[in-house]
């Protein structure tokens, strides 16, 4: 009798056994839960791989639209936009703490590139239509009417007071809300239990943990064309952001010239240094947005000296000609 109900035992723990098993199969083969919608001028995506919990998707997208309501420059009630538009004689903001982290990072990058990158290009890009409809070139006078506005130099922070030095100077957040953004998404996802997950902000992509066990992400370096789908490179990501800025994203082209949305805060115009992306990897979404933007408006020996030299973070650039250039963090042997 003993022996049978041993027997029985056995059988029902090799069932539980081969249940277990299962359940954990299909949920390593379940489809992503995921979510889209259209935020930060645009087309946002979250993508779940270890939970199928929607409450966590919506306070995730809850907590998107906060950040909308400080950063974006175009809602007349968020931060950023009031800030901008402080008003006459006004020359201090008192800032919230994301908004001061956002400007210190473009500040360290404007002064680690000497102003090649300059996070108070807004009076310039504000004149510049990438947005579509009919392309227009600004004025030279409208040019130079808007750089002599632009200046990270006057821009100082103390505790959470930003002085700007006057009333017309203006942050542009093209090149690292996003990035901070995505850092605080995963933070919050991370807080939840989420171990597996694709955040995708407009192209910028932040990747946490690895898409099952023992296989990572795969993200794609696509043809840094408009509606090109062929892809130059696959990149194996497991707990990392990947950035790209390139001359494809924003643009128009008039008389035979290719007119895009990064611009020299010297020239006034468009940078043309025979650079058409720069995709970067590394730990921190806000580093990589910044970075690659910083690391295209240095040019090629420049850009990529500053990226050599960043500790934790790679990256790839490719040129009109279609060369793709590694960082020394890229290299074989140390990253995919």
């Amino acid at each position: 009798m003993k022996k049978k109900s041993l027997a029985a035992l056995c059988l029902i723990a090799v069932l539980l056994i081969g249940i277990l098993w299962r359940l954990q199969a299909e949920r390593m083969n379940r489809k992503p839960l995921e979510r889209s919608g259209f935020l930060f001028d645009t087309v946002i995506a979250v993508s779940l791989y270890d939970k199928q919990d929607e409450t966590v998707l919506d306070e995730a997208f809850q907590l998107l639209e906060h950040y909308e309501e400080v950063f974006s420059p175009t809602k007349t009630d968020s931060e950023l936009y009031r800030m901008n538009h402080r008003g006459s004689g006004v020359t201090t903001w008192k800032a919230s703490p994301a908004m001061l982290d956002m400007v210190k990072l473009g500040l360290r990058y404007s002064e680690l590139s000497d102003g090649a990158f300059d996070v108070t290009v807004l009076p310039l890009s504000s004149l510049w239509n990438f947005s579509g409809g009919e392309p227009k070139l600004p004025s030279e006078a409208e040019i130079q009417a808007a750089l002599a506005k632009v200046d990270y130099r006057r821009v100082h922070i103390e505790g959470d007071v930003i002085d700007f030095g006057d009333d017309v100077t203006q942050i542009d957040s093209g090149s690292t809300a996003k990035g901070y953004i995505a850092d605080r998404l995963k933070d919050f996802l991370v807080e939840k239990g989420v171990k597996s997950a694709i955040i995708n902000l407009g192209g910028n992509v932040l990747c946490i943990g690895e898409k099952a066990k023992g296989k990572p992400f795969q993200i794609a370096i696509r043809k840094p064309e408009e509606h090109s789908n062929d892809v130059v490179k696959i990149l194996n990501i497991d707990g990392l952001s990947v950035v790209s800025s390139g001359v494809y994203e924003r643009y128009f082209d008039i008389d035979g010239v290719h007119y895009h949305h990064i611009l020299n805060p010297r020239t006034g115009y468009p940078y043309q240094n025979g650079i058409t992306s720069v995709t970067i990897v590394g730990p921190s979404s806000a580093e990589c947005d910044a970075l690659s933007t910083t690391v295209f408006s240095l040019g090629q020996e420049a850009g990529m000296a500053l990226l050599n030299r960043t500790e934790g973070y790679y990256g790839y650039m490719i040129l009109e000609d279609g060369t793709m250039l590694t960082s020394e963090g890229a290299q074989p042997g140390k990253n995919p």
